[in-house]
């Protein structure tokens, strides 16, 4: 069952286990900024991720690693203020939660109340839980994020594939059900063998988001600039293009060039 079944006004951790408990697919998408942000709400997508991955898309770097907690609550201002219908979750940045349950409860505290974002996501699983049950104990929701997580990229050294053997797909496996447990309310699996996704949706009850996971889990993320084909030399496997604004943005712009050099632009229309 993938039918809608309710129309969601606005959407909030509750509306999310509803759509899972319900058999409706939770659609997902990053944002870094009010106007695309504001576009993507307006067409109805549930959930707006404000992902590190601003690092790369923003900024421009190799990985996900430099953004600072500064920088995400600064894009995370930007997409709030534009957002009337969905939940806003933002990616605490690396060095901000880790080995320190204090720090991820200060961070988790400052995303929330300078950027009014609606919950925080957070990669890891065992070795992150004291911060994830501190962060909850505080009434903060968090969103929890297994498989491949880049912000331990110089730990794996590749973006292949993750959990292929045994013991990592038992090991995450365990993961998900421990974050359950403690209270998360949805959970990301990034780049893991779709069999696998499908069995820890099946056995958890919160949501199931993938990124590279399959389709029988309960929702789909992509990063908003992949889909729109703003980005041009990142093809994986589970990457859809919806649109080529690579090439459209690209001729448009050598269209105006083109028209300031020749003084066709402006003509007598377009000025005062």
């Amino acid at each position: 069952m993938s039918a809608v079944t309710k129309e969601f006004k606005k959407i909030t951790t509750n509306s999310v286990q509803a759509m899972k408990n319900q058999g409706e697919k939770i659609s997902m998408l990053t944002a870094y900024d009010y106007t695309l942000a504001k576009i993507i709400d307006t067409a109805g997508i549930d959930v707006i991720l404000v992902g590190d991955s601003a690092s790369n898309v923003m900024a421009g770097h190799e990985t996900t690693l430099p953004i600072t907690l500064d920088h995400m609550i600064y894009h995370a201002s930007s997409v709030v203020r534009a957002v009337e219908r969905a939940l806003v979750v933002v990616d605490l940045p690396f060095g901000s939660y880790q080995g320190n349950s204090k720090a991820a409860l200060n961070s988790s505290i400052r995303i929330m109340k300078e950027s009014g974002a609606h919950a925080v996501k957070l990669e890891g699983g065992v070795e992150i839980l004291t911060s994830i049950k501190r962060i909850l104990k505080a009434g903060i929701p968090v969103m929890g994020h297994l498989g491949l997580t880049p912000q331990s990229i110089y730990k794996f050294g590749t973006y292949t594939v993750r959990a292929r053997e045994e013991a990592e797909a038992q090991k995450l496996l365990e993961d998900a059900k421990l974050l359950e447990q403690a209270g998360c309310f949805a959970l990301v699996l990034e780049k893991i063998p779709a069999e696998l996704a499908a069995q820890v949706a099946k056995e958890l009850t919160i949501p199931v988001i993938g990124i590279g996971a399959g389709g029988d889990i309960d929702g789909q993320v992509l990063v908003l600039h992949d889909m729109l084909g703003m980005t041009h030399e990142f093809n994986p496997r589970f990457l859809r293009r919806y649109l080529n604004l690579f090439e459209d943005i690209t001729g448009a712009v050598n269209s105006y060039v083109g028209d300031v050099k020749s003084n066709d632009f402006p003509n007598s229309k377009e000025q005062y």
